[in-house]
């Protein structure tokens, strides 16, 4: 099959993304698809030593055929790109992390003009991709998440803005530590850990760059765990060890900073019940194909769901990829599994 591999972007995970598409693009062909790769940030249509050169090979001495789509300003999003995809692809492969990739934007997109794509469809985005609202379905569900409190900025980024949680709030979110996290954001970018009332309002504000809702949720005091799912087909749970501090953006991308147990080291019952939560959030939602549901786990022994991400990391160093390797898939088995979850083109 053609399939375009949507990756990069101008989202705060372009980095990610590109190395996921990146990855996606090799176990393609080597699966025997014909992949090509398309930067939404650039407006760069990768072939030949273009593609190569990303694919981390050695270009051919021909120069690059491929071509650059419409260039487009940021406010006009992705309708060009898509309405670009070459005539004749089969599929469009999602990797573009965070933003209009995740949130539903990209998919909606890709509905209206008819072309398949990988993962879940546009309300499992959204929903997804807007963190108050996937807790308050998660709570209709039973399905634990931990306590939180919203706060919402000035439409206008340049308004001063200095909030304040009320102590009864505080007391519900059992004090500090407190996280601090934007409400529509992924890999851990723009969350603080606040540690007193003096630490809370730079965390905020540091929040309020990435979009005017910010979560004020509790700390939860013991491990991190994650499940990544094809389906209702989930994978042994992974636990996140970082070697100091905790599992911000650095620690999740920087080669060594973290360290993986794969199955985490669980009792039974609680890994059963992890993988039932996992499989519980992404049918809440309405999600398919590949997901990954992300944990807490207290020290009272209640796992705590705190987000399911629709678009996961499929770098090297990425946790569906290690968790999909301990249920016996290689990495190119997972990119199978994932594009054959994918709906078909009508008339293929």
């Amino acid at each position: 099959m053609k399939i375009i591999v949507v990756m990069g972007g101008l989202s705060s995970e372009r980095e990610v993304s590109l190395r996921s598409g990146a990855g996606v693009a090799r176990a393609l062909a080597e699966l025997g698809h014909d992949p090509i790769l398309l930067d939404t940030g650039t407006g760069k249509l990768l072939r030949d030593a273009d593609q190569a050169m990303a694919l981390g090979t050695k270009p051919p001495a021909a120069p690059a055929l491929g071509g650059t789509l419409p260039a487009v300003r940021a406010q006009e999003g992705l309708e060009s790109y898509v309405r670009s995809i070459p005539r004749g692809a089969d599929l469009v492969f999602v990797a573009l992390h965070g933003g209009d990739g995740e949130n539903g934007t990209l998919q909606a997109l890709l509905d209206l003009a008819g072309i398949p794509y990988t993962g879940s469809g546009v309300l499992a985005s959204a929903l997804a991709m807007d963190k108050a609202m996937s807790k308050r379905i998660f709570r209709v569900e039973g399905i634990p998440t931990p306590e939180w409190v919203e706060l919402w900025a000035p439409e206008d980024p340049s308004a001063k803005w200095n909030p304040e949680i009320s102590k009864e709030d505080l007391k519900r979110l059992g004090g500090f530590p407190v996280i601090v996290k934007p409400n529509e954001e992924g890999s851990s970018v723009g969350i603080t850990v606040a540690k007193s009332a003096s630490e809370l309002l730079p965390a905020i504000q540091e929040a309020r760059r990435y979009g005017r809702l910010v979560l004020i949720e509790s700390f939860i005091e013991g491990r991190e765990l994650t499940v990544g799912l094809i389906e209702d087909r989930a994978f042994p749970v992974v636990e996140i060890i970082p070697e100091a501090g905790w599992y911000d953006y650095a620690h999740k991308y920087t080669a060594g900073a973290s360290r993986y147990e794969v199955p985490a080291s669980i009792p039974p019952e609680m890994s059963e019940r992890l993988l039932a939560l996992s499989i519980k959030a992404c049918r809440a939602l309405r999600c398919r194909g590949v997901a990954r549901v992300d944990f807490r786990l207290g020290e009272d022994g209640v796992p705590q769901c705190l987000e399911v991400n629709t678009v996961p990391g499929l770098t090297e160093l990425s946790l569906v990829p290690k968790a999909a390797a301990a249920a016996g898939l290689s990495y190119t088995d997972l990119i199978r599994a994932v594009v054959d979850a994918a709906p078909v083109r009508v008339g293929r």
